[in-house]
This record gives structure tokens, C-alpha cells and sequence, in this order.
């Protein structure tokens, strides 16, 4: 047989090193073609919802913000005076002020259909009504999500975000020093050169490579298939919510997205409880069960979801940037007991290791230092695009889409192709979307004229 150490055994090693450069290349390259434009829209809309509250004291003080008064109305009235403001409407939630100088806040119902009603708890002056699809941050994190254009093309997101983490690992293989001294974490030339940009793009992306592969990965919780796989197989390993809670309690077949605006990952899927009837049959009203969640130690700021049913319960929640304030109570509505009442301390290890993740990844874990942080992740995010496409447009061939040449040794491939399959294992969606992106240029390269074009 014959030996490949040696003098002899050199060419073969470098072409395999160079096939798989080239591979990997190219894989790159489609993979970032087909994401850029969705990674862009992503950090963009990411920067801005990091300041979310900021923006909405400052753009939208007039509803937030109110003059502190002598004495605040009883919440029942604050209630009535935004079901008054909106006709035929229902009372859903009611969130408390969150300081002395806040607004209250009415969500109501006409159907299907919610409005927001900000109400001056003092005066019980309309600040403003909005739908909820239309306030600012909303739109904000629909777009991020993709939920702006329907709930179907969400996946699109978590396809995204698997190309995202597989573009970093990929663009460290790329980036690894090979006897090269520049453009490993220096810029070289001016912009005027194709070097620059490659330079631009490569020390930018190991630089903010871990930031973004845990943006990325974070952001995946959030996503309609992975991420509620996810959140069903640790809850049914009893590594999601604390669901012994729910033991001596009966449920209904609501969910916490049910009866809340918004609920943390780990909560949202959990049951709400039924209240029990007692001889009376008369419920406890709003004003007792602000009082109950009040006295129970709720943050200021709180939702609190008001019954809609003769079964239903008072549901008291906030999420807020301090993990440690989480916290949501379902009372009953007619005894006033607490049926179940669940903190962040009591989630499992896992659970919190979680929550901790999606508070970062929002901004909020350690103050302007996170949010400057996540900022940084997202403009990093569009430098490393945006070099990426100017890089390319300077390399590629008049007339021709300039893609990074084939393998010399196909051979290659069946090591790419386990290591596709392991992907596509744990992130199913890209992994299907990497099978097309392959085999689309498999087909291609048969195409004399497709192939002419692309390279």
C-alpha cells in the first residue's frame, strides 16, 4: 500500500486541506446569502427593542408619565372609566401603576379584538388607547419576530438563527490563522481594497462571534417549533415550571398566554386554575384582589388578568428586569385564596438558567452595561453583513454571481454531510434548509449554464 507520509503524502494532504477549505467556503457563503438580509432586519430591530423603555418614557411620556396626585382611584373605578372609554367593550387586565408617577393601565375587549387604555390613576383622565398589534415596542418585537407578517412565518427566524450559529463556527474555521499574520484581529489596506472588507469581516466575527452564537441560541427559545419542543419536553421532565404546584389545584384548559398579555418562557404554557364556588357564589371583585396581590408582595407594575367566566381566577404576573421579582398568583375569584403562587426562586436550576439567558439576551440582566453589550452584538451583527456583501460584490466576476469554487476532492463531503446531519438533529428546520441549500447546488453544478453563471 502505498504511504502518504513523507514527500509523498504532502499533495494529498494539501489538497484535502484545500477541498475543505473550499467547502466549507462555499457553504458560507450560500448560508450567508441566504441570511443576511433577515440578520440585518434582526439586529436593527433587536438595538431598538434593548431600549424599549426608554422610548417609551420619552416618545410616549404623555401615557406613561402622569403628575402625582393627592390620592389614586380605587382600581374598579379606573376600570370602569376605560370600559366608558371604549363602547361595547369588556374589562381583560388591568396592570397597576408601577410608580407614583405611572399610569394605569386597562386592557379591554370588544370579541376577539383588545385595546389598551392608559388611565391617569388620579384623575381618571384618558392618556390614550391603542391596540395592542399597534403600540410602538410591539411592532418593535413583531418585526423582530417576524409575527408582523403571521405566525407561519416565524420559522423563518429560527432557520435564520441556526445559519447564524452555523455561520460563526464555519467563519471560525475560515478565520484560523494559516502562516497569514494580517487580518487575523487587525484590518489591513483602506476601503477602497477587497481586503479591507475581508479583513472587516473576518476580525469583526471572532470578535463578536460568542455573543452572537448566544444571541442566536437565546432567540431560538422563542421560536414556534424548536423552542416549544424545547419548552414541552423540559416541562414533561419536570424541568420546566414547578408543575407539582398545580397537584391540589383543578385547572382549566387555559394557558398563562391565555389570560395574560405576555408571560415569561418558562410560565406561558403552564395551566391556570379554576376557582371553586362557594355558598355565596359572589366574587371578591378587583379592588380585593388587587389588595390580596398587593399584600402578597407583588412589584408594583403588575398584570393582573380579571375573570372571564364564572371558573375563571384573578391572575397576578409581572416579568421584570429583576429575575428575582418574577413572580405570578392565581387567586381565587371568590374565596380570594391563593391557588397557586410561583416565584423565581422556585423554578428548577434549569429553569433559571433559562430566564437568566432571555433576560440578557433583552438587555436587562446588569443594567445599561447589558443593554450597551447586546447594542454592540447588534451592530456587530450588521458590520460583519454589510462587509460581507461588500466583500463579495468587490471579489465577484462581471456578470456573474461569484461563488466560491468546488471542492477539487467531492470526497470531502460525506464528512460535511455527518456533520450537517448531527446539526439538523439538534435544529431541525435549518437542518432541513441546509439538505435544500445543498443538494439546489449539486443541481445546479449539472447546469452548464447555471454553473457558468454562479461561478
Amino acid at each position: 500500500m502505498a504511504s502518504l507520509s513523507g514527500a509523498d503524502g504532502q499533495p494529498v494532504a494539501a489538497e484535502r486541506g484545500i477541498s475543505l477549505y473550499r467547502a466549507i467556503w462555499r457553504w458560507h457563503f450560500f448560508a450567508g446569502l441566504l441570511v443576511i438580509p433577515f440578520m440585518i432586519s434582526l439586529a436593527v430591530t433587536g438595538g431598538l427593542y434593548l431600549f424599549n423603555d426608554e422610548i417609551d418614557d420619552t416618545a410616549f411620556a404623555y401615557r406613561n408619565i402622569v403628575p402625582v396626585g393627592a390620592e389614586k382611584l380605587p382600581p374598579s373605578s379606573i376600570v370602569a372609566t376605560a370600559v366608558e372609554a371604549v363602547p361595547g367593550s369588556a374589562a381583560v387586565a388591568y396592570r397597576t401603576p408601577a410608580g407614583a408617577d405611572r399610569s394605569a393601565r386597562v386592557t379591554v375587549g370588544i370579541g376577539k379584538a383588545r385595546m389598551l387604555v392608559f388611565v391617569d390613576p388620579y384623575t381618571g383622565a384618558i392618556l390614550d388607547r391603542v391596540a395592542p398589534s399597534e403600540e410602538f415596542n410591539q411592532v418593535v418585537e413583531d418585526l423582530h419576530s417576524l409575527d408582523y407578517f403571521g405566525k407561519s412565518v416565524e420559522i423563518i427566524i429560527e432557520i435564520v438563527a441556526g445559519f447564524a450559529i452555523l455561520l460563526v463556527f464555519t467563519g471560525i474555521y475560515l478565520w484560523w490563522p494559516r502562516q497569514q499574520t494580517g487580518g487575523v484581529l487587525s484590518v489591513r489596506g483602506t476601503p477602497a481594497r477587497r481586503v479591507f472588507w475581508r479583513d472587516l469581516h473576518a476580525v469583526t466575527g471572532i470578535v463578536a462571534g460568542l455573543l452572537i452564537v448566544f444571541l442566536a441560541f437565546s432567540g431560538l427559545l422563542w421560536s414556534g417549533y424548536w423552542g416549544s419542543a424545547v419548552n414541552g419536553k423540559l416541562t414533561t421532565m419536570g424541568l420546566g415550571y414547578p408543575a407539582a404546584l398545580w397537584d391540589e389545584v383543578p385547572t382549566s384548559s387555559k394557558v398563562s398566554t391565555d389570560v395574560l398579555p405576555k408571560a415569561n418562557w418558562l410560565m406561558e404554557n403552564a395551566p391556570v386554575p379554576m376557582s371553586g364556588t362557594d355558598a355565596a357564589g359572589q366574587s371578591i371583585g378587583l379592588d380585593r384582589a388587587v389588595e390580596i396581590a398587593n399584600t402578597a408582595g407583588m412589584q408594583p407594575g403588575y398584570e393582573l388578568a380579571i375573570p372571564a367566566d364564572e371558573s375563571g381566577v384573578y391572575t397576578a404576573a409581572i416579568f421584570p428586569e429583576n429575575l428575582a421579582k418574577e413572580r405570578t398568583i392565581h387567586i381565587d375569584q371568590y374565596s380570594g385564596k391563593p391557588l397557586v403562587d410561583i416565584s423565581f426562586g422556585d423554578y428548577p436550576a434549569l429553569g433559571k438558567a433559562i430566564e437568566w439567558s432571555i433576560n440578557v439576551h433583552k438587555g436587562q440582566e446588569w443594567g445599561r452595561f447589558n443593554q450597551l453589550l447586546m447594542l454592540s452584538a447588534c451592530l456587530a451583527i450588521v458590520l460583519v453583513s454589510l462587509s460581507a456583501v461588500v466583500m463579495w460584490w468587490k471579489r465577484r466576476p462581471a456578470g456573474r454571481v461569484g461563488v466560491p469554487p468546488m471542492p477539487p476532492k467531492r470526497s470531502v463531503y460525506a464528512g460535511l454531510w455527518i456533520m450537517a446531519i448531527l446539526f439538523g438533529l439538534a435544529f431541525p428546520l435549518t437542518g432541513l434548509a441546509i439538505v435544500v441549500m445543498v443538494v439546489a447546488d449539486q443541481l445546479l453544478m449539472l447546469m452548464p449554464v447555471a454553473r457558468r453563471r454562479l461561478s
